[in-house]
C-alpha cells in the first residue's frame, strides 16, 4: 500500500466507505435541486407567460442601463480603491511611526466595518441625492483596505536581500521601493488583487438597498411589475440576472489567469545572458549592475 508523507492511502474498506459517502451526497444534492424545481414549477414559475416580460424592448433597455450602472459602479470602485489600497500600504510600511499607526487604524478598521452598514450610512448621512457615490465610497474603503493587506504581504514576501542590496548601494526608502521591491512584488500579488477585484464586482449588487440602479435593483423592479397570468416573475429574472454576474465573474477571473500566465512565461523566455552581464565587470559599477547580481545570488 503506497503511502504520502502527510497521510496513508486509503485501503479497500476506505476506498469502499468513500465511494458510499461521494454517492449519498449526489444523491442528496441531486433530491434538494429536484425538490426546489419541483416547487417553483408548481408555483408557476417555469410557465412560458413568465418569460412573455423579456420579449419587450423596454424591458431589455432596462435591464442593460442596470448593467451599464453595474459597470460604471466597478470601475469606480475598482480604480479608487486599488489607489486607496497602494496609499495605506505605503503608509503601513512607513518608517514614521503617526503614519503607519494612523494607516493601521484605518485598514482595521474599515476592514472590521460591515460593508452593507457602511454603504447604508452613507448614503442616508452624506450622499443621499446620490446613490452612485454613496455605494462606490463604500466599496472604496472597504475593498480599499483589504488591497492594502494584499499589497503590503506581497512587498514584505520580496527576500529581505533585495532591499539590502539596494540599500547597501545608498538608494533611498522610496527609490527601493519603486524600483526593486514593487516591481518583484507585482507577480506573486496580482492573482489575489484581481480575486478581490472581482468581489468588489459582486458588492456591487449591495447597491440595492440604496435604491442605485444596478443590475439588481432593476431587475427587481421588472419583477415586482411585470404581473402574468401566472404571479410575478421572480425566478426568471433571477435566472437571466445571474447568469450576468457569474460571466462577469468569470471574465475578471480569466484576466487574471492570463496575466498570470504571460508573467510566467515572460520569466522563462528571459535571456540567460542578461543575468550573467549584470554581474560583469563593465556593469559591477553601476547600482543596476550591483543590485541585478545580488538579486541573481540570492535566489
Amino acid at each position: 500500500m503506497s503511502s504520502s508523507v502527510l497521510y496513508d492511502a486509503p485501503g479497500p474498506r476506505a476506498r469502499a466507505r468513500n465511494r458510499i459517502i461521494g454517492t449519498a451526497a449526489v444523491a442528496g444534492i441531486a433530491a434538494l435541486i429536484w425538490l426546489v424545481v419541483t416547487r417553483l414549477d408548481a408555483h408557476g414559475q417555469f410557465a412560458a407567460d413568465m418569460w412573455a416580460p423579456f420579449q419587450y424592448k423596454r424591458t431589455q433597455e432596462r435591464l442593460l442601463h442596470g448593467l451599464q450602472d453595474t459597470l460604471t459602479a466597478f470601475g469606480f470602485a475598482a480604480v479608487l480603491s486599488l489607489a486607496l489600497g497602494a496609499l495605506l500600504a505605503a503608509g503601513r510600511l512607513s518608517d514614521h511611526r503617526p503614519v503607519r499607526w494612523f494607516s493601521t487604524a484605518f485598514v482595521e478598521f474599515f476592514r472590521a466595518m460591515p460593508l452593507v452598514i457602511m454603504i447604508f450610512a452613507l448614503y442616508v448621512g452624506v450622499f443621499g441625492d446620490a446613490p452612485l457615490w454613496a455605494l462606490v465610497i463604500g466599496l472604496t474603503l472597504y475593498n480599499g483596505s483589504v488591497q492594502a493587506e494584499i499589497f503590503r504581504a506581497g512587498i514584505n514576501a520580496v527576500p529581505r536581500g533585495q532591499s539590502e542590496a539596494a540599500y547597501a548601494l545608498g538608494l533611498r526608502k522610496t527609490q527601493v521601493m519603486s524600483s526593486v521591491l514593487v516591481p518583484q512584488a507585482f507577480r506573486s500579488m496580482l492573482p489575489a488583487v484581481l480575486s478581490q477585484l472581482v468581489v468588489t464586482l459582486k458588492d456591487t449588487s449591495l447597491g440595492y438597498i440604496i435604491t442605485y440602479e444596478e443590475l439588481l435593483y432593476v431587475g427587481k423592479l421588472i419583477a415586482g411589475t411585470s404581473s402574468t397570468a401566472e404571479g410575478y416573475p421572480y425566478i426568471p429574472v433571477v435566472l437571466v440576472i445571474a447568469p450576468v454576474y457569474i460571466g462577469l465573474c468569470l471574465a475578471l477571473s480569466g484576466l487574471a489567469r492570463w496575466i498570470e500566465a504571460r508573467g510566467r512565461r515572460s520569466r522563462k523566455g528571459a535571456p540567460p545572458s542578461l543575468t550573467a552581464k549584470a554581474g560583469t565587470g563593465s556593469d559591477s559599477g553601476s547600482p543596476t549592475g550591483t543590485v541585478a547580481a545580488a538579486t541573481a545570488a540570492d535566489r
